[in-house]
């Protein structure tokens, strides 16, 4: 969701969404949140008192219950995300709660449901936001409040990677790169759903068993022996089918050298904090193809595509086949704190705000 403009200074909520002197039913003001008032370290982050967001036409409110937080909302708090919204606003991207009110002309949520925001880029940091309701998805009773807060940027990115993306196919080998993360514990619980071997690379021997509890059938400690040759040895010296590669740096130009002929490299982000210049004499030997992922982009150009893709994962969760490793829990009012597990790699799969 690209926020509507707002001045610096005036509130974080846009005007049209602040409650009026009658907060109406099932509301109330002031409420709490995480406010960006400048571009730059997340450990600023403004822990304040705003108005209470008022949906308009076509949009829904929803009190927070879990808010799940991710490696861009560090981008985004710093000015360096893809999208870099009006000063200021609330942070966050995800969370699940029950639905308070509801706009005009709003069909697909009613007052009382269960439901979650997804692809929001900000507001989520907060114990109530609003989201344009085709932004909003009904929770099923057997998926946890938790699991819809995390379900949108990692899950979302991931099988709109493995399969509108990759064209991922059953038997077909991929190699997972910063696997534990928000991303990578995604995408070894997607791509095993989707019936691949997955190799999962890692940068610790407590993360090599995270990754196999996530479901990995092998797993490569990169940071003790080679990426590149351990990969080969894996899959009988021919390299990956399919290469996600969240991590950029350095580890993307290992995976140019351990993928198969005419395999798929995946480029989901660069949280290793720098782009790649890849020798691209390497795409033209393997024959392979970099594809990228810019799962917000897909869903703006395809939102029906996009809902279609998050009905079948609301469905695998509340069968069970895939869950959300959440690995740490803080209130919300410690934000700045749980952000820093993320900045300092020391999670391993979601980390997740109540407002509670």
């Amino acid at each position: 969701m690209t926020p509507r403009p707002t001045a610096p200074g005036s509130a974080p909520w846009p005007a049209s969404r602040c409650s009026s002197a009658d907060p109406g039913p099932g509301r109330s003001r002031p409420v709490k949140a995480q406010v960006v008032h400048e571009f730059g370290d997340y450990r600023n982050l403004s822990y304040e008192e705003v108005d209470d967001p008022a949906p308009g036409p076509g949009e829904v409110l929803i009190g927070v219950e879990a808010a799940g937080l991710n490696f861009p909302d560090i981008l985004m708090i710093a000015g360096l995300y893809q999208d870099r919204p009006e000063l200021p606003f609330v942070a966050g991207a995800e969370a699940a709660g029950r639905v308070l009110a509801i706009g005009d002309g709003v069909t697909q949520v009613s007052v009382g449901d269960r439901a979650f925001g997804y692809r929001l880029l900000v507001g989520a940091m907060a114990e109530r936001f609003v989201a344009p309701a085709d932004q909003v998805f009904r929770l099923p009773e057997e998926v946890t409040m938790e699991q819809g807060a995390c379900l949108s940027l990692t899950y979302g990115t991931g099988y709109h990677a493995l399969v509108d993306r990759a064209r991922l196919e059953p038997g077909e080998t991929v190699l997972i790169t910063g696997a534990t993360g928000g991303v990578g514990s995604a995408g070894i619980q997607i791509a095993k759903a989707l019936g691949a071997r997955v190799i999962a690379a890692v940068g610790t021997d407590g993360k090599a068993e995270t990754a196999r509890s996530l479901g990995a059938d092998e797993v490569i400690v990169y940071t003790t022996e080679s990426l590149k040759e351990r990969t080969k040895e894996l899959t009988g010296g021919v390299g990956a089918d399919v290469i996600y590669d969240p991590v950029g740096g350095d580890t993307f130009l290992e995976c140019l050298r351990c993928i198969n002929w005419e395999g798929r490299i995946l480029v989901a982000g660069f949280t290793s904090g720098r782009i790649p210049k890849a020798p691209m004499n390497l795409p033209l030997l393997k024959g392979c193809s970099i594809v990228g992922v810019f799962w917000g982009a897909f869903g703006e150009r395809d939102p029906q595509a996009n809902r279609a893709n998050f009905a079948r994962l609301l469905d695998w969760t509340a069968e069970g086949i895939i869950a959300p490793r959440i690995s740490a829990r803080f209130p919300l009012e410690s934000a700045a704190e749980a952000l820093a597990t993320i900045a300092n790699r020391q999670a391993t799969g979601k980390v997740v705000l109540s407002p509670g």
